[in-house]
């Protein structure tokens, strides 16, 4: 999910399942300051926001703390009148939704913070010495991480922009260090590896290499694909059209790939500057909950296995579970003559049994010539799928 951002913003937060997490929002125009007073959040509810990210199916929640125009959502010393206690909304933003899913939900509760801001003096100063002078980081950008985690606790840190400077001007490893081994939280935290120029896809617990990103392919380093429900922009938009938001299928195929290649998925949504999530956000993470009620044994708490998807039938997509010796397919389209081919399985006769997820009754099933097995469906009507967008078959005994 998405932390509220001022009006004319381009980019709020998301969120996760082996789904995903919250995400960033900055604000646009030489006179960024303007917005502040606009960004009311009057109708914020974050009992509202999480009771929606708990019927998601979300596993974790990642809110934008500051994005690069460094409005921050809590009140910090550092952001004197530019955050949401003394400006806007007069309100922690971060606190209020941090109580809230510790105490409705079973999420895990993370924050985005931008590293660097566009119009920062002091930042802008640094710059201009090619970064051989440190006062930015050193009087605002450092207190206000270390104030974020001994305040807030967040389970996920997630650090983006670099302004084109190395770690160690940013003093990451430093940082990095204290929060794996001193701080509140270093026996739960995780991080991603945005942490300087070139640390992006090289460092860091979860690797995001780019917005939007999507390999296709096993990656041997746990990754998280960070993306827009609304194609075009990481905000709210007034003038946005229904066709300018991913459809349900279509996040469902995102979830599916992404999870059989060993990585999460995060869904930004861009909330109003009211402080509200519209409707359609709203509708496509209820619809991914009401999907993972019923296939989310074949999301969460898997593994890739050793064929991501399947080469004889597109659109099928394989996750595993080896101590249970369980392997799913999840396919994306239901074949019109009920005869479902995967090319992949090695399965036994008398010991392999192929289950459709929300159906219950065990399917039947023949080898094929070379490899894989043909799968018959059962035969049901729209009203007795177990969902509409997408399906899993539960494979036992198959190598």
């Amino acid at each position: 999910m998405h932390a509220p951002c001022p009006p004319g913003s381009t980019r709020p937060s998301s969120a996760s399942s082996s789904t995903g997490a919250c995400s960033p929002c900055p604000v646009s125009g030489a006179n960024g300051s303007d917005f502040g007073p606009l960004f009311t959040a009057k109708f914020f509810d974050a009992n509202q926001w999480a009771d929606i990210l708990q019927a998601s199916g979300a596993k974790y929640v990642v809110l934008t703390s500051k994005h690069h125009e460094g409005f921050t959502l809590w009140g910090s010393e550092r952001s004197w009148n530019w955050n949401a206690v003394d400006e806007g909304p007069k309100r922690d933003i971060v606190k209020e939704l941090a109580v809230a899913v510790r105490t409705r939900t079973d999420l895990r509760f993370g924050l985005y913070y931008s590293l660097f801001e566009w119009f920062h003096p002091l930042f802008l100063e640094d710059e201009s010495s090619s970064f051989q002078k440190q006062q930015y980081p050193l009087s605002k950008m450092l207190p206000e991480l270390y104030e974020l985690v001994n305040q807030y606790q967040p389970e996920v840190l997630w650090s983006d922009g670099d302004g084109g400077a190395p770690d160690t001007y940013w003093n990451s490893t430093v940082f990095l260090a204290w929060l794996y081994n001193e701080s509140p939280v270093r026996d739960t935290v995780v991080t991603n590896d945005r942490w300087g120029a070139g640390s992006i896809c090289k460092h860091g617990g979860y690797y995001t290499c780019s917005d939007r990103y999507n390999p296709g392919h096993l990656l041997p380093h746990k990754w998280e694909n960070c993306m827009t429900i609304d194609q075009f922009s990481w905000g709210y938009r007034r003038n946005a059209g229904i066709s300018d938001y991913l459809t349900i299928e279509e996040l469902v195929k995102q979830l599916v790939e992404t999870v059989s290649c060993g990585g999460n998925l995060l869904m930004n949504i861009g909330p109003t500057k009211d402080g509200t999530i519209s409707a359609i956000f709203e509708e496509r993470l209820r619809q991914m909950g009401t999907w993972l009620k019923v296939n989310g044994e074949a999301i969460y708490d898997t593994h890739a296995w050793r064929s991501q998807n399947d080469t004889v039938t597109p659109d099928v997509w394989y996750t595993s579970k080896p101590k249970n010796k369980l392997v799913y397919a999840m396919f994306l389209k239901w074949p019109t003559s009920g005869q479902l081919f995967l090319g992949q399985p090695k399965a036994t006769l008398g010991a392999t049994e192929v289950e459709l997820l929300g159906h219950g009754q065990p399917l039947q099933w023949t080898p094929l010539e070379q490899n894989g097995i043909m799968v018959e469906l059962p035969q049901l009507t729209v009203h007795q799928m177990p969902c509409k967008w997408g399906w899993a078959l539960a494979l036992t005994n198959v190598t």
